[in-house]
């Protein structure tokens, strides 16, 4: 059974504080039922959801914590691991943890009950924030010509319907 959810980890990045030392920042592009969203994680963030994991399921092993040298091979070997360990987890459960869910800022609300579904299994999945421009609203439909309150005619409308309905009708 494919999942809703689609994820890859692209890119990774350093990051160097004055208050700690440099850590890595890896990206996650999340793709749930067509919409696209980034969340990025630091690696002991990863392993704090791999124990949270532990007390729920069974899930992959994750990268060693313990890296000898931060040089771009061993940091891309790290990434390639993560984004295999998301991966993972999500083609062996076929319900995702509510923690895993969090951790890709994935919103999740209940599933339709299984004798509704016939037996397969739905997960809606929302975003926690929205992907969109605000819409714009109409308080009447915009198409219709306007109506007799209207102190201004509209002009575009007006043509057109005089093109659709009177095609000969020339102008004086």
């Amino acid at each position: 059974k494919m999942h809703p959810i689609r994820l890859s980890i692209p890119s990774f990045r350093s990051e160097n504080s004055s208050v700690e030392k440099g850590f890595t920042v890896f990206k996650i592009d999340v793709l749930v039922n067509g919409r696209l969203h980034s969340v990025e994680k630091r690696y002991s963030e990863f392993h704090a959801l791999h124990k949270m994991l532990k007390k729920s399921i069974k899930p992959p092993e994750i990268p060693s914590k313990h890296v000898r040298n931060w040089v771009p091979k061993v940091l891309e070997q790290r990434r390639h691991g993560l984004e295999l360990y998301l991966q993972t987890v999500i083609m062996e459960n076929e319900v995702l943890p509510k923690i895993f869910l969090d951790f890709l800022n994935v919103r999740h609300f209940p599933s339709v009950p299984k004798t509704e579904s016939c037996g397969l299994f739905f997960l809606l999945l929302f975003f926690s924030k929205l992907s969109h421009q605000p819409v714009v609203v109409y308080l009447r439909d915009p198409y219709l010509l306007p109506s007799a309150l209207d102190t201004f005619s509209n002009v575009v409308i007006e043509g057109v319907v005089d093109g659709v309905f009177y095609p000969d009708f020339q102008p004086r």
